[in-house]
């Protein structure tokens, strides 16, 4: 071999292994993602926000100083099953019929996040509550796929094998312990060992929800901490039944409404589980190379008066003990009571530290933010933003230039500082959130052209959806009450009942 040659291959060698390590250092940049979700968490509680001093959450708050607080983060809907439907697929959930929970499931030609990410490598995970699958309320999937079905009480029961058709093993996750209480559908255990890869029936009695839910989280990063991994940790709490042993209630002594203690109690254990995750993401060695979201599905239901019902751990529509502080109204309004949300995001070297982002961010971004994260193209179709360029400053201005919602008979865009609200009776409201009133006052009579604009944004963007326009039915029985409370609108009649003419 003449040195010609010997230096060819010398140089050959030298560029094969350059171009290894460049795979290498492109394989390990790609970030873990975890979105973490709580179910029925107000505003007010994290202790980070800095609104009740009651509420104690120093992990969460950790995440917070190592990243950023988002104060304006948005949910896509006030009720969990439309809002995890947009933010796991990062789409209006409205664009492919979605608006509440009877619109179950998910349907399957939806893409998630998790089979986005699949192109780039990661394996994926869902633990805890799902809520995208049929349920007994899904009239329209149970008129289509189960004719002649009987209900019982109202309800019809929906087989297994029907649930486990729209399981997050059908939406592109790898491994699930889906479920709530005791009862999960899983691909492996709480110690890490494998089960069946089309998933098995296990269940938990006598263990504590919340733990078990960090248990399985903790687990999956066991198991794929060598790879990139995309966890969707989502906590059944602080949602009712309310339910906290005594190692959590003994953090909250003193005089309070039992409902609020026990939700202080779940919260505080969540923000345990938030401690454990990042101390196994510590322990692997990729705390540094995991991006990490926590936010809510919808603000907490406070049933107007906060009342303190007993017993704490009823399966019905009470206060779950959560407070929407300082913001206007709760779970099932499009006020800000319903739909703002505790929003932390940290990316150690990648996001700022300590930083209070202002601008208003939607759940629909955190799709958005992992694809780009991965390395993968945007896809138009997705309704949300990359936000580390805003975040950490490499672009300025507002993310948004609206956002947008539709539930039951109420509508409403935000727009920079304006939020206008029209509901299916004709009512209008229009906002000034940068005012102390917030939305304690209507300013539409003085500012009839501003809201006009957004009447006009609103109703472009719900010609887009699935039915497309507008909400113009009757206020239910709810929506009223909530309006007349909330709003000071005048007592309207009550809807007719199907069966009345």
């Amino acid at each position: 071999m003449n040195v010609f040659t010997r230096a060819l291959v010398f140089v050959t060698s030298l560029l094969c292994s350059a171009a290894a390590v460049a795979v290498e250092v492109a394989a390990a940049a790609k970030p873990n993602v975890i979105v973490i979700l709580a179910d029925d968490q107000g505003y007010a509680d994290l202790s980070t926000q800095g609104v009740k001093a009651d509420v104690k959450t120093p992990h969460i708050d950790r995440l917070a100083r190592e990243g950023v607080r988002l104060s304006a983060g948005y949910i896509t809907a006030p009720q969990c099953s439309p809002s995890r439907a947009g933010l796991i697929t990062g789409r209006y959930q409205q664009r492919f019929g979605f608006d509440t929970i009877p619109d179950c499931p998910l349907p399957l030609e939806e893409v998630t996040l998790a089979e986005r990410l699949r192109a780039a490598g990661y394996v994926s995970g869902q633990v805890g509550k799902w809520h995208l699958d049929p349920n007994p309320l899904s009239t329209r999937w149970i008129k289509a796929n189960m004719p002649g079905a009987k209900a019982d009480r109202g309800r019809v029961a929906i087989p297994e094998e029907a649930r486990r058709a729209y399981s997050p093993l059908a939406q592109g996750f790898d491994e699930c312990f889906t479920g709530e209480t005791t009862t999960y559908f899983a691909t492996y255990d709480r110690d890490g060992r494998s089960l069946s890869k089309q998933g098995e029936r296990i269940t938990t009695r006598g263990a504590y929800r919340l733990e078990v839910q960090t248990d399985a989280a903790v687990a999956f990063i066991k198991r794929h901490h060598d790879q990139p991994f995309f966890l969707y940790l989502c906590y059944f709490g602080p949602h009712v039944p309310l339910e906290a042993t005594k190692k959590y209630l003994d953090r909250f002594p003193g005089e309070m409404p039992e409902r609020r203690r026990h939700a202080l109690a779940m919260i505080s254990a969540i923000d345990d589980g938030v401690g454990r995750i990042t101390d196994a993401l510590r322990e692997h060695g990729v705390e540094e190379n995991t991006l990490i979201a926590y936010t809510s599905d919808n603000g907490a239901p406070v049933q107007l008066h906060h009342e303190d019902r007993k017993p704490v751990n009823l399966v019905s529509a009470d206060w779950d003990g959560s407070l929407n502080d300082p913001w206007v109204g709760e779970k099932g309004m499009l006020s800000d009571g319903g739909v703002r949300v505790p929003f932390v995001m940290r990316w150690k070297g990648v996001l700022p530290a300590g930083k209070v982002y202002i601008h208003p961010v939607s759940s629909l971004d955190l799709a958005a933010t992992a694809v780009a994260a991965a390395g993968l193209a945007h896809d138009g179709r997705l309704d949300g933003v990359d936000l580390v360029p805003f975040l950490s400053g490499r672009k300025t201005g507002a993310p948004h230039e609206a956002l947008f919602w539709r539930f039951w008979n109420q509508s409403a865009v935000r727009a920079g500082k304006w939020k206008y609200l029209k509901l299916g009776n004709g009512a209008e409201f229009l906002f000034d959130l940068e005012s102390d009133q917030h939305e304690g006052r209507n300013v539409i009579a003085a500012n009839t052209d501003t809201a006009r604009q957004l009447a006009r944004k609103l109703a472009d963007w719900t010609a887009g959806l699935q039915p497309p326009g507008l909400p113009g039915q009757p206020l239910t029985r709810q929506e009223n009450r909530w309006y007349e409370y909330y709003f000071g609108m005048p007592p309207q009649p009550e809807p007719k009942r199907a069966t009345e003419k």
